[in-house]
């Protein structure tokens, strides 16, 4: 009975009304899936959503009418795919999950309902479940403080007493000149101790500094790298 489930029900290529009527819901319905799951603690465009839904259902049809020809199916699906990343480069996530959504238009191409469905439900299960522990990411009270200093001002070791007092941790990440050499941006990670005024500590680092621009936030992955 299990077997049976993971059998195609398209044979030599032929199919009916009603099989390409039952590929084609399926691959509609395994991209809302993918979509989904890939939504989950991701910023997620309604462009690129719409994209993971219909992909499936597109390389379905590819398949089909290469009447199951798996190695044409795979070069045109696969010329379709590259003008998602022509203009622009994608995240890791976004590169695996349009291929997730071609290997289920592939497996729905050929009938294969069962596998399709079942690989789409484990895989979007497993990458829900490592969105959500933050694997390989930074820790969630972690923060970027960035301050400008003017170049007449020694930085080195003139905040750090303002560190010890606000925060439970700090490195320096970057240190870059601005405005013709005039002033100095410093870029730190830092981690704040429980309780404290965000704002006195702001208070106290612009006394020092001049009353330069400074600035305290979450750490915003790079939309453009791997």
């Amino acid at each position: 009975m299990l077997s049976n489930i993971f059998e195609s029900i398209l044979t030599e290529g032929t199919f009916t009304s009603a099989q390409f009527a039952v590929v084609t819901l399926t691959s509609l319905v395994c991209g809302f899936i993918i979509a989904a799951g890939y939504s989950v603690r991701n910023k997620c465009s309604r462009s690129f959503a719409i994209t993971l839904i219909m992909l499936p259902a597109i390389v379905e049809l590819v398949i089909i009418l290469v009447n199951g020809n798996i190695g044409a199916g795979v070069a045109v699906a696969g010329a379709f795919s590259l003008v998602r990343f022509r203009s622009a480069p994608g995240r890791g996530q976004e590169i695996t999950s349009i291929f997730l959504a071609m290997a289920v238009g592939l497996a729905t191409g050929m009938g294969y309902i069962g596998v399709a469905v079942f690989f789409t439900i484990v895989i979007s299960v497993v990458n829900v479940i490592l969105n959500m522990t933050h694997l390989g990411g930074t820790a969630e009270h972690e923060r970027m403080l960035k301050i400008t200093v003017p170049e007449n001002l020694d930085y080195e070791g003139r905040f750090e007493d303002i560190f010890e007092k606000y925060l439970s941790s700090y490195s320096y990440e970057e240190v870059k000149t601005c405005n013709m050499g005039s002033l100095y941006k410093i870029t730190l990670s830092v981690v704040l101790k429980n309780g404290i005024s965000t704002k006195s500590m702001l208070d106290e680092i612009r006394a020092r500094n001049g009353n330069l621009d400074i600035s305290l936030g979450r750490q915003i992955e790079n939309m453009e790298s791997l």
